[in-house]
């Protein structure tokens, strides 16, 4: 699998990411082991999870994702190969989280509370990227209102100062290696990049959704990520699933996980189903799988770093990895463009 550079770091990490946000819900520790060999025999040497997994967060199984990986890497070795992704929740009231059940923030206290926690259930002394899941601000997120902006919060706000100086404090003792960004605004970026200039850690990514149904990445930020050398880490490639056409018309398939859990709102806007049937038509048009062609596109990006993939059974993942067979041509991106043009942005 080809490989492509992290930031400005020397790391090589693989243009696929195994994201592992299912485990420990969906998958059962034993399939989430699968899906992980499965990965590293196709050449992934990139695993994101984070403290929030598995989703949808519950005080039952928040970290057990991180604890699926962690047993694997115990039971496999070669951590040393491996390049590990994980986060700490932004601004949130999910009381699990934090001792006493206090609202979570990015505070140095929290954030040093929250990696150790990461580290004991990865059984890793470090840890290669750690994210901000989302930012202490307010901002919109996960499709809410559009990801719209309207003012800047009353509240009062963790100083992205502080914030970065507990990270960097982490990085000097070692326990992490680079800092990443997910769920983030153009501004937002910018400034934690003005803070590296102060000698604050500079971020080497930023983890945002993107896929066919939503393109707003490359409005405001692929410039950025192209210039500064902060690589999109492209989540939802897929749109939860919405792209492989299976939710169509409503339908809701045994196992799946709109079906189980009622939480892809983001992709059920108007316009969304008329975009998602005009990619399918695309797709079959050019003998290629669905799937595969909303993989390839994202993986196409010259300002993706790596695109996370997910999937709940080993099945679903071979067809996802198969996309690596597929080319972009200039042909097929006109054609996917027209569409775009037509069906722009339906599921921001």
């Amino acid at each position: 699998m080809k490989q492509r550079e992290l930031g400005r770091t020397g790391i090589r990490v693989s243009e696929i990411c195994l994201g592992t946000m299912t485990f420990g819900q969906q998958n059962t520790e034993a399939e989430g082991h699968a899906q992980l060999d499965m990965a590293l025999a196709h050449g992934i040497n990139f695993i994101d999870t984070a403290e929030l997994y598995s989703i949808p967060p519950r005080a039952e199984t928040y970290g057990a994702t991180e604890r699926i990986v962690g047993s694997w890497l115990r039971a496999r070795g070669g951590r040393e190969r491996l390049i590990i992704a994980s986060k700490v929740v932004g601004r949130g009231t999910m009381p699990w989280f934090r001792p006493g059940g206090e609202e979570t923030r990015l505070t140095p206290q929290q954030i040093r509370h929250a990696l150790d926690g990461s580290l004991q259930r990865l059984g890793t002394d470090y840890i290669d990227l750690y994210q901000l899941h989302w930012p202490d601000r307010k901002v919109g997120l996960f499709g809410a209102g559009g990801n719209t902006f309207t003012t800047p919060s009353d509240a009062d706000e963790v100083p992205i100062a502080e914030t970065l100086g507990a990270l960097a404090d982490l990085v000097r003792e070692g326990k992490i290696r680079h800092v990443g960004l997910s769920n983030e605004t153009a501004w937002g970026l910018s400034q934690y990049l003005a803070e590296a200039r102060n000698g604050a850690p500079r971020v080497v990514s930023i983890q945002n959704a993107y896929n066919l149904l939503n393109r707003t990445f490359e409005i405001g930020l692929a410039e950025m990520s192209l210039r500064e050398g902060v690589g999109l880490l492209a989540y939802s490639p897929l749109a939860q699933g919405y792209l492989t056409g299976k939710y169509l018309d409503g339908a809701r398939p045994a196992g799946a996980r709109t079906t189980l859990f009622n939480r892809g709102q983001r992709y059920e806007k108007p316009g969304v189903d008329d975009a998602i049937r005009a990619y399918v038509a695309l797709a079959r048009e050019h003998d290629i799988d669905p799937v595969q062609l909303a993989i390839a596109f994202v993986t196409s990006r010259r300002f993706v770093t790596s695109n996370i993939i997910g999937a709940t059974s080993v099945a679903q993942l071979e067809t996802i990895l198969g996309a690596e067979n597929v080319t972009i041509t200039p042909e097929l991106e006109d054609r996917i463009n027209a569409i775009h043009q037509v069906h722009s942005n339906p599921a921001p």
